[in-house]
């Protein structure tokens, strides 16, 4: 069922419907107003560097004005074509969920074609709210057969993946570039203020400090200091418009002509390979264009639309046409400054402007770091970046985290950056190949999108990547033609994270799938019993687990050296799903393992890549209210839904969490409640607290039921015991020397030095029970 919006409207995209909550228009308004300070900061702060980054060696400008026209030209073109044509218009529909970005739609492709390679995976996670949604909508023959080769071959799996880490970490590569030289362009006002040999001693001094204040302020959270976003912005929008509407009509009132294309094909012919060199410059005019679809899920599309196409779009149209109808006045200017921004600002206002700039800039970086945490934190949820520490700055919005490991990283290598280059033009040549190709990233999914997800005809796919894809590879050409002048910085740099990130992809992986082949069968189980010397011990105890079938292989090594067990035992998975969200009445699936008597439950707590893990008291409570939820539905009458698990022998049922047990069991802690509807099932002992469940009044409640309800309200009364396995993998001998390095050096590396499962850290370190096993896989 649809979750119940006080109206629908249903919107037609090339004919693909797609269900919106119909918004008042002043939400639409106010959430327009507060994107302007989360979204553009990065894209407003372009014309601080586009044109001297663009006449920074390889272009000259003459007394015809060819050029400073020509680049106009070209700016306004990529800017219409790229962010106005292809994200406001086209990108931003392909949302998963109200969710945007790389991994949004690679999440949609890994949804409507078995592409994912997570291994834990679960035909009842298709019986999702999200994958229900796309099944009504039917393939043509060329999108069936698409579908099709891209899920029977396991490299084509295996390319997706590749591509959709590439753009993450050109992402990554872009929060390290992006503060560097925003601050840096902002902070080269100075340079007119001083002589041309001391601005260079205070400039990197200046921009160092502003940016480790930068990442200092990280850890204290965006919504702190939030509220000013907006306003900084829409004033250095309003800024840098009225600065260029007073230099269009005092200096050249007929630049407009220069929006014609026929400049730009002027500007190719007079410069060549200069000015195709020089395009590199000019794509930086669209740095922060993807912010606006990957900030899509706090946001919404028609808010993201009206505030570029309304706002931001003239503002910068006007601020570039009054750089260049200021510069096609002044040809030959004192010093050597010719080309700066700063240099078409009035001169009584350059200071206010130079102030506006540096706290603008500071606003563009802030978005692009955050996005950077969103992004790993996606990584890390997929299975695709090792564990780190994720913390939550904000109670109410879920997007708003910190992560210090990744903050304090970006911080160093923009320190690095800064220092080593010491000027723009090097900074903005490694800023934009990173830009341009998440770009060509983007658009090579969305290609696939067309065919595969919105059920289009293969030849709209064939001229949508055909039309911008060649518009992007002219820039990604003539960005990467600059590798040894800075455009080594971002390659090297993705190299390293994509190291990273497959390594300990593969070798996750490999550890499930030697989980899957020494795993015990539940027949093994049952032939435990006191008479072998199996005791059984007061409490739950929860084995953490990756399988979502079978016994792992670490629980019989458990039993084999410590033959004892607790009288409640949970095989818990944990698991991540390339979904943006799941809902609360989906999270949990539970099944019993073995018969009745035995008390051995599986239970799959089930997690979107945006989702919020609970913390360890909540996760707790509704993992126990969650079996004992699953005790009283089962039976004939059953309902809840039940999904066929992977083994014969195990039928699991969707449970939702504590708060949607509308008539169901919940649990009460050391708190003396009373109600007439309901039951309570209580300990007679209380050993540690006093545990309570309460049941709907049911006269058919079979005995048998009270009497595991009761003996599982007495193991958690007991308390609850977690026991980690702690894997060292190792390669199989005869492995290749590639698969050595990965495995014994890089994933060992990585797992020694990440951070647990975040319930897993929540347990005291005395109810912890690590029990190690070597792997070789």
């Amino acid at each position: 069922m649809l979750p119940m919006f006080e109206k629908i409207e249903l919107l037609v995209i090339f004919d693909y419907p797609i269900l919106l909550q119909k918004e008042s228009w002043r939400t639409v308004l106010a959430l327009a107003y507060q994107s302007l300070g989360v979204v553009y900061g990065d894209l407003s702060t372009s014309p601080l560097y586009v044109y001297k980054s663009t006449f920074a060696e390889d272009i000259q400008h003459s007394e015809s004005d060819d050029e400073i026209f020509g680049v106009l030209s070209f700016v306004f073109w990529t800017l219409t074509l790229i962010p106005l044509l292809k994200y406001v218009f086209i990108v931003l529909r392909a949302d998963d969920n109200g969710e945007g970005g790389t991994f949004a739609l690679y999440s949609l492709l890994c949804r409507h074609a078995r592409v994912s390679t997570l291994p834990n995976g679960q035909l009842a996670d298709e019986d999702l709210y999200e994958y229900k949604n796309d099944r009504n909508l039917s393939a043509d023959r060329i999108g069936m057969s698409l579908k099709s080769t891209l899920e029977k071959h396991r490299f084509l799996k295996k390319i997706l993946l590749i591509l959709a880490l590439i753009g993450t970490c050109m992402v990554i590569g872009d929060g390290v570039l992006t503060p560097a030289i925003s601050v840096f362009s902002a902070v080269s006002g100075l340079e007119l203020s001083m002589a041309k040999h001391h601005h260079q001693y205070v400039e990197v001094p200046v921009a160092c400090v502003i940016l480790v204040f930068l990442f200092f302020l990280q850890h204290y959270g965006t919504h702190r200091i939030g509220f000013l976003f907006a306003p900084i912005v829409i004033t250095w929008l309003l800024c840098i418009s009225a600065i260029g509407l007073y230099n269009i009509f005092l200096w050249n009132p007929h630049v407009y002509q220069a929006l014609s294309p026929y400049y730009m094909y002027k500007f190719l012919k007079k410069t060549q390979r200069g000015g195709w060199m020089s395009l590199g410059g000019i794509l930086l005019c669209i740095t922060g264009s993807e912010a606006m679809f990957a900030d899509l899920g706090h946001f919404s599309q028609l808010s993201i639309q009206i505030a570029f196409t309304f706002v931001v779009y003239p503002s910068l149209i006007l601020a570039y046409m009054g750089q260049a109808a200021y510069l096609s006045k002044h040809h030959v200017i004192q010093g050597d400054y010719h080309i700066g921004f700063y240099v078409s600002v009035p001169e009584k206002l350059r200071y206010p402007v130079l102030a506006i700039a540096i706290l603008a800039a500071v606003v563009g970086s802030q978005a692009i770091i955050t996005g950077t945490f969103s992004i790993i934190k996606q990584c890390s949820a997929l299975g695709c970046f090792p564990r780190v520490k994720i913390v939550h700055t904000s109670s109410k919005i879920h997007g708003q985290i910190y992560i210090p490991e990744i903050n304090w990283t970006l911080m160093l290598l923009c320190l690095a950056v800064t220092i080593g280059f010491r000027d723009t033009k090097h900074i903005s040549n490694a800023s934009g190949l990173a830009v341009i190709t998440v770009m060509l990233v983007t658009t090579c999914f969305m290609s696939l999108v067309i065919v595969l997800c919105w059920h289009k005809n293969v030849l709209l796919a064939i001229c949508f990547i055909f039309f911008f894809g060649s518009i992007e590879a002219l820039y990604f050409s003539a960005s990467l033609i600059k590798f040894l002048e800075g455009a080594w910085v971002p390659i090297v740099l993705s190299l390293i994270f994509l190291v990273v990130m497959y390594s300990w992809h593969y070798g996750t992986l490999k550890k499930y799938e030697f989980d899957v082949e020494n795993k015990i069968p539940i027949n093994w189980l049952l032939t435990l019993s006191p008479n072998l010397g199996i005791t059984r011990v007061r409490g739950i105890g929860l084995i953490h687990t990756e399988l979502v079938s079978g016994i792992p292989a670490i629980f019989s090594h458990f039993v084999t050296n410590l033959p004892a067990f607790h009288q409640v035992l949970v095989f818990l998975c944990v698991k991540s799903v390339p979904v943006p969200h799941v809902r609360p009445e989906e999270r949990f699936l539970v099944g019993r393992i073995g018969p009745k008597e035995y008390r051995v439950y599986r239970c799959i707590a089930r997690y979107g890549y945006r989702d919020i893990h609970m913390d360890d008291v909540e996760f707790e409570k509704d993992l126990v209210c969650s079996i004992a939820e699953f005790i009283r539905s089962e039976g004939p009458a059953q309902s809840f839904e039940t999904v066929e698990g992977i083994d014969d022998n195990e039928k699991l049922t969707v449970i939702g969490t504590t708060s949607t047990h509308v008539d169901g069991v919940t649990m009460c802690e050391d708190v003396d409640t009373k109600d007439t509807e309901m039951i309570e099932i209580s300990s007679p002992e209380v050993p540690r607290k006093r545990v309570r469940f309460l049941v709907p009044e049911s006269p058919q409640m079979d005995l048998s039921v009270r009497a595991e309800l009761q003996e599982l309200m007495e193991a958690r009364e007991a308390g609850m015991a977690f026991i980690l396995g702690h894997c060292y993998v190792r390669a199989k001998r005869g492995s290749s020397l590639i698969k050595k390095l990965v495995v014994d050096i890089g994933y060992d590396f990585l797992r020694r030095n990440c951070r647990g499962p975040t319930y897993a850290l929540s347990f005291p370190r005395a109810s912890t029970l690590e029990v190690g096993m070597i792997y070789h896989v």
